[in-house]
């Protein structure tokens, strides 16, 4: 991960499930923020709400840390670095953008296998028994625009297959599958480990549809903690995949082998 290596810099790890631009009114399904450290410690408290004015207001990626770490009721110091997982699809199939450009692929079969549907990531976790959605296909084009939209603007630069960079290298932004996280071992006992008060356990373990959520945001800062800290638990992109699709991170213990 392009991390700042033995900086005396925090490095916080924020989860965002991400719900429609317009989400503000919608009791089922909104963004959500959870926020963790080094140390597995929940910083602050888990956001709810909807961060459309958030991404509107910021000037730059130091500017949307502040603001989100606000929102979570922290107060940043200015210095922090953050990686994000987001859960949304964060670029488009290469296909679908060539196709956009009158150039179409020679012959279609499968619906998991349509390059116009899902990027080669998808289709690679489809093979391993893991069912991602495609913001083509599916309901979620207002939350991937919105992912994409906060790379756009505030980490723009790919470091490597998966990663996104701000330009001061103080945002890392990827891609988090929170489904898969909920049926991995290796995540269910990384979940024991995350310090919190007994309020918020009983929330994030036992959800109720609004506190989905949350759950799902926490997940995702356990895959961004994980990226650094548990790097082997979780399943890192081929030499092969095209950097412009990015990757879904899951744990490793979620995927059977490849049919």
């Amino acid at each position: 991960m392009p991390l700042p290596t033995g900086s005396s810099q925090p490095v916080y790890y924020v989860g965002w499930d991400v719900g429609g631009w317009n989400c503000d009114a919608n009791p089922a399904s909104r963004d959500a923020l959870v926020v963790l450290d080094d140390a597995l410690n929940l910083v602050g408290t888990p956001w709810r709400g909807n961060l459309r004015t958030t991404l509107n207001e910021a000037r730059d990626s130091r500017d949307l840390i502040d603001r989100l770490l606000g929102l979570c009721r922290h107060q940043a110091q200015g210095a922090e670095h953050v990686v994000m997982a987001i859960d949304t699809p964060l670029a488009l199939p290469r296909a679908l953008l060539a196709l956009a450009r009158g150039d179409a692929v020679s012959a279609l079969g499968r619906s998991q296998e349509n390059p116009y549907l899902y990027r080669e990531t998808e289709r690679w976790l489809f093979q391993r028994g893991i069912t991602p959605l495609s913001p083509i296909k599916d309901m979620i084009g207002s939350q991937a625009t919105k992912g994409m939209h906060l790379l756009a603007r505030f980490a723009p630069h790919i470091a490597a297959c998966g990663q996104w960079l701000s330009d001061d290298r103080t945002l890392t932004v990827v891609e988090g599958y929170p489904s898969p996280a909920k049926r991995s071992p290796a995540f269910a006992a990384l979940r024991q480990r995350v310090n919190m008060p007994a309020t918020l356990e009983t929330m994030l373990h036992q959800p109720t549809p609004k506190q989905q959520d949350i759950q799902d945001a926490w997940l995702c800062a356990l895959l961004a903690w994980s990226l650094r800290h548990a790097a082997q638990s979780v399943a890192w992109p081929p030499d092969s995949m095209p950097a412009e699709e990015g990757w879904i991170f899951v744990p490793v213990d979620s995927l059977t082998p490849p049919v």
